[in-house]
């Protein structure tokens, strides 16, 4: 045993000088680790039997079969400092020194010495039918080789390609992905925004003379006088609100071009419907509006404050403005800072009302201006919440220091100020502007001012816009509606990747727009409803008027036993009664009966003779032969 570890010392010995012959450095380092290991040579019982240098080199290439490969292949230079530390190591307690921790084992090079070690291994792998060493030993983590895992290195070795760990994800460049397709297309349109009703366009065809009205009575307010109070009435589609946005942006354009403070906001009833929402929300509108009028001042004022504080002369640095001394600055620095702090935004909910009312007040009247609150669907905030909110507003002026507030409202309900206080009603509706439907010449002139613009040239045909004109005119006039056919069928002609809109674009996007969601409602309502619904009906068709929730449920009772239904209480019909009246399928009214107490009235909001279409193409009340007499019902109870 002893000479077979002579013999492989010998061995790697000679590679080392082999591997080390262009250094001559290295032979001082030899020599100088063959004489440390003579002076231990007491401390090793076993020093005796081996010869000097075989004891240096043992202790030299001690440590793991891979760490004495690579200081066999690479040696590796030391200073001095390095050498006196691994001699003390093994001057300690007799042990081998350890090779430098820097180095790591390369797990792709071969061990050069395994072969020769391995005879005087006992192992069973040392017989010719066991397996490699690498098999029988434990996989350790210098072993597994990492660019072997994940691709192979050698293109030559195993006909393996040579990746990179980028290339391992697959390539998706070449496939279609879900939007690809639908992109490969020419698009048809050039600004489909134009197309919305929420575009204000630079020019109303056919609304010259309701714009000049209404630019007649606003004038005043470039003229610091309180303009009078505008009612626009017309039907859905006319032209009402882009008309009034764009005489309002013309008027704050020109205020600013003669630099008059005139200002307008829009507020829109049919969402903010509450007088506590319609005052919170222009609080809130106007603070904003001062808190950066007083940042902006701020800033001025604190530059001139240190320049005069700068300057040697502070009234020279002042001259040219309202204050007269330094001490004067920093007072109305002051001051804007406690307005600015005493600026609180109203909560949407939680306060009460005057006190809400009390700081839109105080917020409209910090400064000097005329003001247009412009309420759109303003019937939705007096069916909602009555007429305080316009009782307060017009009121206002007698009250205001500073500014003055006029009021704009926009209607489609010819009849709603029949419902105001007549003080109300007196004050808001100074002055009245009707706005007519439009016809289908009209209608085609619209759509081709705004076809210029939002589609790409020759993209419609001929019959395109005469076509949507006449199918928006046969209804009443509605140019909301005729866009709104024009660029569903441009978006039908650009899925379809046709390259020009065609008059079958316009008549599918005619069937597709009236798709009548009413009938799709009534379709998918639960039977239990229907059968409420269908009660509703036969009342109504055999002449009852003001239907109460008991005549509908007697009927209600009547049909459920004709078809094997189970019979809800009345209670829970009434709260079937109310969910078709959310959905607008019935109008339900509580009414006082005095003594007898509060009831329902309902009636039918949707056609009598297409809802009972509907209803009878279910499977259940289509078994129904003749209701007539389950309307006798009504009478008998």
């Amino acid at each position: 045993m002893g000479e077979d570890t002579g013999s492989g010392n010998e061995r790697r010995a000679t590679n080392r000088e082999e591997a080390a012959a262009p250094d001559t450095s290295l032979d001082v380092d030899d020599r100088t680790v063959i004489e440390e290991a003579e002076s231990t040579a007491d401390a090793d019982p076993d020093a005796g039997d081996r010869p000097a240098a075989d004891t240096a080199e043992a202790s030299a290439d001690s440590g793991t079969a891979e760490n004495a490969t690579i200081t066999d292949e690479f040696p590796v230079e030391t200073d001095a400092s390095e050498e006196g530390d691994q001699s003390d190591g093994s001057e300690g307690d007799g042990s081998p020194r350890d090779t430098d921790p820097t180095v790591e084992a390369d797990p792709t090079e071969e061990d050069p010495t395994s072969a020769d070690d391995s005879p005087s291994d006992p192992s069973p792998s040392s017989e010719p039918n066991s397996t490699s060493e690498s098999d029988s030993d434990p996989v350790t983590a210098a072993d597994i080789d990492i660019e072997e895992s994940i691709g192979p290195t050698d293109s030559s070795g195993g006909g393996k390609t040579d990746l990179g760990l980028d290339e391992v994800v697959l390539d998706d460049d070449d496939s279609q992905g879900l939007f690809d397709d639908l992109l490969s297309g020419e698009p048809i349109f050039e600004n489909k925004e134009v197309l919305r009703p929420s575009y204000t366009p630079h020019e109303l065809p056919h609304r010259t003379e309701q714009i000049n009205q209404m630019a007649t009575i606003l004038v005043s307010a470039l003229r610091g006088e309180t303009p009078s109070n505008i009612l626009i009435y017309g039907k859905t589609g006319t032209g009402k609100t882009a008309s009034a946005k764009f005489v309002s942006q013309e008027l704050e354009s020109t205020s600013k071009k003669y630099d008059v403070p005139c200002e307008v906001e829009y507020i829109n009833c049919e969402v903010t419907d509450t007088q506590y929402r319609v005052l919170a929300q222009l609080a809130n509108k106007f603070i904003e509006k001062n808190q950066n009028v007083i940042d902006a001042e701020l800033a001025e004022l604190n530059e001139l404050h240190s320049e005069a504080a700068d300057a040697a002369a502070p009234a020279t640095s002042l001259a040219d403005t309202e204050f007269e001394t330094i001490d004067d600055v920093a007072d109305r620095i002051e001051k804007l800072e406690d307005d600015r702090e005493g600026m609180e935004s109203v909560p949407m909910t939680g306060w009460p009302t005057d006190r809400v009312y009390s700081t839109f007040f105080d917020a409209v009247d910090y400064e000097e201006r005329v003001v247009v609150i412009m309420l759109d669907e303003i019937d939705k905030l007096v069916e909602k919440s009555g007429d305080d909110t316009l009782y307060n507003l017009s009121r206002m002026n007698s009250e205001l220091d500073n500014s003055r507030i006029s009021i704009m409202g926009i209607s489609n309900d010819l009849k709603f100020t029949d419902f105001l206080d007549p003080r109300v009603k007196s004050s808001l509706g100074e002055e009245e502007i009707v706005f007519p439907p439009y016809d289908a010449n009209q209608l085609r002139d619209i759509l081709q001012h705004r076809a210029n613009v939002a589609f790409k040239q020759d993209a419609l045909t001929d019959d395109v816009i005469p076509l949507c004109a006449a199918f928006a005119a046969q209804e009443h006039g509605d140019a909301r509606r005729a866009l709104d056919l024009l660029r569903t069928a441009g978006e039908l002609a650009e899925r379809g990747q046709a390259d020009t809109v065609e008059e079958a674009h316009v008549r599918k996007a005619q069937d597709k727009i009236e798709l009548d969601r009413v009938v799709e409602v009534v379709r998918t309502l639960p039977t239990q409803s229907k059968i409420v619904l269908f009660a509703t009906i036969l009342l109504e068709k055999n002449g009852v008027r003001n239907v109460n929730t008991g005549e509908v449920f007697n009927i209600y009772k009547r049909l459920c036993e004709e078809i094997d239904a189970d019979v809800l209480t009345q209670r829970r019909v009434t709260d079937l009664i109310s969910e078709l009246d959310m959905l607008g399928i019935v109008n339900a009214v509580v009414v006082s009966k005095g003594r007898y107490g509060r009831t329902k009235e309902i009636s039918l909001s949707v056609p009598i003779d297409e809802t009972e279409a509907v209803l009878l193409s279910d499977s259940r009340l289509g078994d129904i032969e003749n209701a007539q007499p389950f309307v006798q019902a009504r009478f008998d109870n």
